[in-house]
């Protein structure tokens, strides 16, 4: 059955970088923009809509277009810059095309709002005369390093070992991105995430998931060099102010979590007594690391709910699964929201990437941070030293967290003296996040304004 059409005054595409991580914000971004009277379409790779589990009665349209690679995306192509540039010369192509095909429908496009990894499509905005948003999935402390650099501000390699940058902590050169501090080793997403400034001041609009108090001294500092407006966190609304109804979940995932088994498992176990662990939907820990973190968590005696993804379930250590029963569940996949609002879930050990951090931030869950790769590094620096609602198990010279360390954490946060503090923390992040997406808070106020430069009203 098809959807009711709504009468709408503006038309916006919401064109997300194809991974996991960066469609849901932005489709929950859609969603709100739904909620208030926006027509909001999501155009997906063909590759990406072939793979995901999509909810039949989202409010937000979902189109497709090419990223030339319409079998297997990133995976089918030979290299990392192989695929970006037949993303920018395919996608380019097919997004123009489906801008006339909705307009030949009767659906012309009023605005563009596109993923920062993906800047080619401001060009396309402009080629029709659309209003071009550029919309940031990363924090603004970590798009502050990434500025500064691709305008040659911070020169790689890096020669300090620190680095000072406006707006934000001083940072060991190990506590920015991977891609700033070993930026060698990752040429293609150095490129990318360089890029998303090469016409940054072209755009109308500049918006980031995140939220004012989050980042107050950069947002200033930045806001002044373009119209930018937080609008986060991007989490659905029945998690935060309630106003978009039946709205559980971001409604898209690449991934089919085992829902039933992971929220039945947690409903018998004490308040603030498991230790959810998972990684995202891309980071890979090599079979030492996962030894390590395996006999960690065993050695530390509390219940966990661990997610190993079907291609990392051969690392665990052999009978780890059926040796750990009484204490664990080991899951594919979960439904990561419906785990950190649980009330047994009492620590979050994390990749650091920024939604997990956003999403545990929201929900007032303490995090023991095992940054990986990417921003990781900068935001798991910000969650122990700057929000102070963490704490970073760091690695020995091989790269490696000890499980003697993992160990350590999980005792300082679950119960140490540290830990206290750092869940008092945790809920005044929490409430702080409520706010700003509110009626009358700081993101929601800018998505109002958004909304209403765009209408005209």
């Amino acid at each position: 059955m098809e959807k009711e059409e709504r009468p709408f005054k503006v038309h916006v595409l919401v064109v997300p970088y194809p991974l996991q991580g960066h469609l849901n914000p932005m489709l929950q971004f859609s969603k709100r923009l739904v909620s208030k009277g926006v027509k909001a379409t999501l155009p997906n790779t063909i590759a990406i809509n072939k793979s995901m589990h999509a909810d039949p009665n989202s409010p937000v349209d979902i189109e497709t277009i090419s990223d030339g690679f319409d079998e297997g995306g990133f995976a089918q192509a030979e290299s990392t810059e192989i695929y970006l540039s037949r993303l920018q010369e395919v996608g380019s192509k097919t997004l123009a095309d489906l801008i006339n095909r909705l307009k030949d429908l009767g659906r012309p496009v009023t605005a563009v709002i596109y993923d920062g990894f993906m800047p080619w499509a401001l060009d396309v905005a402009k080629q029709f005369g659309l209003t071009g948003v550029t919309f940031f999935n990363q924090s603004c402390s970590v798009n502050n390093i990434y500025y500064h650099v691709q305008r040659g501000l911070l020169r790689l390699p890096l020669s300090e070992p620190t680095v000072s940058l406006p707006g934000l902590p001083l940072l060991h050169a190990s506590e920015t991105p991977s891609f700033v501090s070993d930026s060698v080793s990752y040429p293609g997403f150095h490129h990318l995430v360089m890029n998303q400034f090469c016409n940054i001041d072209e755009a109308d609009w500049v918006l980031f998931n995140s939220f004012y108090k989050l980042e107050e001294e950069i947002v200033v500092w930045m806001a002044k060099r373009w119209r930018l407006r937080t609008i986060g966190p991007t989490l659905p609304s029945m998690y935060l102010d309630k106003r978009i109804e039946d709205d559980k979940d971001y409604g898209i995932s690449t991934f089919k979590p085992d829902e039933t088994n992971c929220i039945k498992w947690l409903q018998d176990k004490p308040s603030a007594s498991v230790v959810y662990v998972a990684f995202g939907s891309v980071a890979r820990l090599g079979a030492e690391q996962m030894e390590e973190l395996a006999w960690g968590l065993k050695a530390s005696n509390y219940y966990f709910l661990w997610v190993v993804r079907a291609a990392e379930q051969a690392k665990l250590p052999k009978n780890f699964k059926e040796d750990t029963s009484d204490k664990s569940l080991v899951v594919i996949w979960s439904p990561q929201l419906e785990v950190l609002a649980n009330e047994s879930t009492g620590c979050f050990v994390t990749h650091c990437g920024f939604n997990s951090v956003l999403e545990a931030l929201s929900f007032g869950v303490p995090m023991v941070a095992m940054p990986q790769w990417t921003d990781q590094p900068t935001n798991a620096k910000y969650v122990e030293d700057v929000w102070k609602m963490g704490i970073r198990a760091m690695a020995d010279e091989k790269g490696v967290v000890r499980r003697q360390v993992i160990e350590h954490c999980l005792r300082q946060v679950m119960e140490g003296e540290k830990g206290k503090e750092i869940k008092e923390n945790a809920i005044k992040w929490k409430n702080l996040a409520k706010e700003a997406i509110s009626e009358g808070g700081n993101s929601d106020t800018n998505i109002d304004e958004f909304v209403a430069k765009l209408t005209g009203s």
